[in-house]
């Protein structure tokens, strides 16, 4: 595995992979990696000659109040775990090879990006969706893979490739949860003992509301009364969110019809950490 640092040299690189006939597969991460990351680095070399993989902490898409200067790093940890994955190419850019001094334009993806963590991180997304763009740009892949456990993200990251005409096939891979059901975050090692145990309330909720629809429940109320029983059951976890969307508009629905295709989105915080989890579901 090489390791790059320099936006110029990765472009070259993939520019002569390209002009060899090479397919090349990008996975996007900031870092701390697990076994959804290392599921999607999977994918990407079914599918792909060569894979590219991206660890860059971005700063543009945290809050003043959120966790940047917290956030989990161990590049030493990430290194081996791409080598046992027989990554290609690490692309390991510096803040300011990113974000040069005079920087000052963005993406800002409009009408999906208002709601559901827009809501709560009003400027998350214009900061993913400038990164991503200034990735894709400097690593030029054939495919990109993304989690669906962040589906509104990768819903903005579709919208963004489809909009500015990228020549970029978005690849959605499954979420990837540990045995006992919670979904795989580099964030969950900010949970105490007591506090994991709580966060599978998340999954449960998700669990419930699918046997619901299953039953044939069709009103969305009922099936999110449901789940904030359940939810509110447990004392460290405080809601943020739980919505219905339809999976491609994210559009927010009152009824389902059988043969939707709709996402069920959580965004709870147990105690101080702020966790996230889905599922989509065919009506």
């Amino acid at each position: 595995m090489k390791t790059v640092s320099s936006p110029q040299e990765i472009l070259s690189i993939s520019k002569k992979l390209k002009a060899a006939g090479k397919k090349i597969g990008f996975v996007p991460t900031m870092g701390f990696l697990h076994e959804g990351h290392l599921s999607l680095i999977r994918e990407s070399k079914k599918k792909c000659d060569v894979t590219f993989v991206s660890v860059f902490v971005n700063p543009t898409q945290f809050g003043p109040s959120e966790d940047f200067n917290n956030y989990p790093r161990d590049i030493n940890r990430d290194k081996n775990l791409l080598k046992n994955e027989k990554v290609d190419f690490l692309f390991l850019p510096l803040t300011e090879e990113i974000y040069p001094q005079n920087f000052q334009t963005y993406v800002n993806v409009e009408h999906i990006t208002k709601k559901l963590e827009g809501e709560f991180r009003p400027t998350h997304f214009r900061g993913v969706g400038t990164v991503v763009l200034i990735l894709f740009n400097c690593v030029q892949p054939d495919y990109a893979f993304f989690g669906q456990k962040d589906a509104q993200q990768l819903a903005v990251i579709k919208q963004m490739a489809e909009d500015l005409k990228l020549d970029i096939q978005i690849i959605g891979c499954p979420i990837i949860r540990e045995s006992d059901g919670l979904a795989m975050s580099s964030r969950n090692i900010y949970l105490s003992t007591d506090e994991r145990k709580d966060a599978l309330v998340l999954n449960k909720s998700l669990i419930l509301a699918k046997q619901m629809i299953a039953e044939g429940e069709k009103k969305v109320n009922r099936i999110l009364s449901e789940m904030h029983e359940l939810i509110s059951s447990v004392t460290t976890a405080k809601l943020d969110y739980i919505k219905i969307v339809e999976a491609n508009t994210f559009e927010i629905i009152n009824e389902l019809l059988s043969g939707n295709e709709v996402y069920i989105l959580i965004a709870c915080r147990i105690g101080k950490t702020r966790l996230i989890d889905n599922v989509k579901i065919k009506v």
